[in-house]
């Protein structure tokens, strides 16, 4: 009997495949990191194919690691990042270009020409959204638009579109030789194409956007008893294992860190931060900014739908502080950094690079940095650095309390940049409520190993898994309210400042 299963988290910056065992625990772990391609301001691209290869390798070394076979996994689930958008000839596998990243502004003038003929929120009511950059409809336009091959064999049915959970899915289970070409719920739901409460393509977008119906992946449910493939004896398993598992990477943190009951929420820090509260069986509509979303679904059940918060910009902002200004020569170094004063000397920096998402929506915003004075240095913009994920964060909280008419009572966080003692201390201090890390911090990708699991019957149920939930520390926040206050008045009025940059 399988006693294992394995878990492909295909992030922004890197791709990891994870093992974990029936308690949850961590057994074996590869991770190799991708190139971030920027070919202009504010475009940002992914090769696919680079991708796939590195997904193909840290399932090897991962698989060695843990010491053990593909045989002995029970299931494969996946993660990734939600709506970075591929298109691909299905007969051979190659990409028309590059993948265009979640982050991408280059569909700004599509978005503001469906803004204009309809408004924002023209598509909201049907799929939760507002008219942004963000979403992959916009950018399933642009390929098509840019590349004739692509439109070309789009509408002759040659071409397959998919974000990447669907890239991977398809070459796992056969590629050409009959790949299944599936998207689960919560990454259709980022897609600005599907109706929330039908859970099927719109066709009405799909005209607006000239999008055709036959490139797009069946949705699926996210926990799918019917498997949707099997690797092959011949891949980087070297066995037939079951892929039945897939979850947006918000998402599966959400499922990973156990958020099965609405109210309950989670933050997650990594290239971006997104913060996702359950709501239940109904999808609530945002009236302050947020994303109604999908937050998982199971075969034969109804779906459970989330309000999120997305932030662009969080540990994407400390590696900017290394990569592009070298204040520091590994992200990890940032706290120590920061720690080098006694606060941020009032400077705020509000990482806008490519617009400002929740609660915001403005693709007119660039990035700032305000407060400077002769006093300021490089530790206090390490500082501030920090503090500006805390301060994004804070602005969802305050718009998912008016949305969901219940006040978050702690938050449960996750991601690369929880390790960082300073950054969550000053989370709990800026939302004044306990901030709560869980042992395993991989929630992202034990969410898709739960999702999995469950679907192959590897686990019995949700009820199960609640006993893997341990915490591992809290932050109480101690911070005096005139201060906690001050501060984040400050913040606001810098963000003030990133809008109207870009004419």
């Amino acid at each position: 009997m399988a006693d294992y299963i394995g878990a492909v988290d295909q992030g922004t910056t890197s791709t990891r495949f994870i093992v974990f065992d029936r308690s949850g625990r961590i057994i074996g772990l590869d991770q190799r990191e991708h190139r971030q391609i920027f070919p202009r301001p504010g475009w940002v691209e992914h090769d696919a194919g680079e991708i796939w290869n590195n997904t193909r390798l840290v399932i090897a070394g991962a698989l060695n690691r843990a010491g053990i076979r593909g045989s002995d996994l029970a299931a494969i689930g996946v993660t990734n990042q939600r709506e970075t958008t591929v298109i691909w000839d299905k007969y051979t596998g190659k990409p028309y270009g590059n993948a265009i990243v979640w982050q991408c502004a280059r569909t700004d003038k599509i978005c503001n020409d469906l803004i204009r003929d309809g408004g924002i929120d023209r598509f909201r009511e049907r799929t939760g959204l507002p008219v942004a950059t963000y979403f992959s409809g916009p950018k399933i336009k642009w390929i098509l638009d840019t590349y004739p091959n692509a439109k070309k064999a789009a509408f002759r049915g040659d071409a397959f579109f998919g974000t990447m959970e669907s890239w991977v899915i398809w070459w796992l289970t056969g590629g050409p030789a009959g790949g299944a070409h599936v998207t689960d719920v919560t990454n259709a739901s980022r897609t600005m194409l599907m109706d929330l409460e039908t859970l099927q393509w719109d066709a009405h977008i799909l005209e607006i956007l000239d999008i055709p119906a036959r490139i797009l992946p069946g949705i699926v449910p996210s926990i799918d008893s019917d498997f949707w493939g099997f690797t092959s004896e011949s891949g980087p398993l070297g066995a037939r294992v079951p892929v039945c598992g897939a979850l947006g990477d918000q998402q599966a943190a959400l499922v990973g860190q156990l958020c099965l009951e609405p109210g309950q929420a989670k933050n997650t820090y990594g290239t971006g931060c997104f913060l996702l509260m359950n709501t239940g069986d109904q999808p609530v509509p945002s009236k302050h900014g947020l994303i109604t979303t999908l937050a998982y679904q199971m075969r034969d059940r109804g779906p459970v739908y989330a309000l999120e918060g997305s932030i662009a910009i969080a540990g994407a902002l400390v590696q900017w502080l290394r990569d592009n200004l070298g204040l520091i020569s590994d992200a990890s170094g940032v706290e120590e950094l920061a720690r080098s004063v006694d606060d941020s000397g009032a400077v705020y920096i509000v990482p806008a690079f490519s617009g400002l998402f929740a609660p915001y929506w403005r693709s007119d915003a660039r990035g700032v940095m305000v407060g400077l004075t002769r006093y300021s240095n490089k530790g206090h913009i390490a500082r501030a650095a920090l503090e500006a994920c805390a301060y994004q964060t804070r602005d969802i909280v305050e718009a998912m309390n008016r949305d969901s008419g219940v006040r978050l009572a702690h938050l449960k966080v996750d991601g690369g940049m929880v390790r960082n003692n300073l950054l969550m201390q000053f989370q709990a201090d800026t939302l004044a409520v306990p901030v709560i890390r869980p042992r395993v911090t991989e929630t992202t990708a034990l969410g898709a190993a739960y999702a999995a699991g469950l679907a192959a019957g590897f686990w019995g149920g949700m009820e199960e898994l609640r006993n893997n939930w341990i915490a591992d520390m809290t932050w109480e926040p101690a911070m005096a309210e005139e201060d906690r206050e001050k501060g984040y008045r400050g913040w606001k009025k810098a963000v003030e400042r990133t809008f109207n940059w870009v004419e």
